[in-house]
């Protein structure tokens, strides 16, 4: 299994940008795919972006054109480019890293887009 940290959350007007970082740790070699997901209040939990170890992206229609899903793999980490923010985006932001049995989760980071 792996472990995951977000990092990058915070507060930005509408129009803003954010760059949030997540950081795995364990057995990162077993990792088949990365994402990013995200948790208005009061609505459940949903899909930003995710990145296969082949490459492929797939992003929700929300945010494409606007948010980028990157890895480093030299440093174990996964990003999300945050850009032209709206104050709908606002949520705590999840990491999530899938291998062939498990799904492991950060604790989150919270970004707030003000109008």
């Amino acid at each position: 299994q792996v472990q995951l940290v977000e990092s990058g959350g915070g507060l930005v007007q509408a129009g803003g940008s954010l760059t949030l970082s997540c950081a795995a740790s364990g057995d990162v070699s077993s990792i088949l795919n990365m994402g990013w997901y995200r948790q208005a209040p009061g609505k459940q939990r949903e899909m930003v972006a995710t990145l296969s170890n082949s490459g492929t992206t797939n992003y929700a229609d929300s945010v494409k054109g606007r948010f980028t899903i990157s890895r480093d793999n030299a440093k174990d980490t996964v990003y999300l480019q945050l850009n032209s923010l709206k104050p709908e985006d606002t949520g705590v932001y999840y990491c999530n890293a899938g291998g062939d049995e498990y799904d492991s989760w950060g604790q989150g980071t919270q970004v707030t887009v003000s109008s």
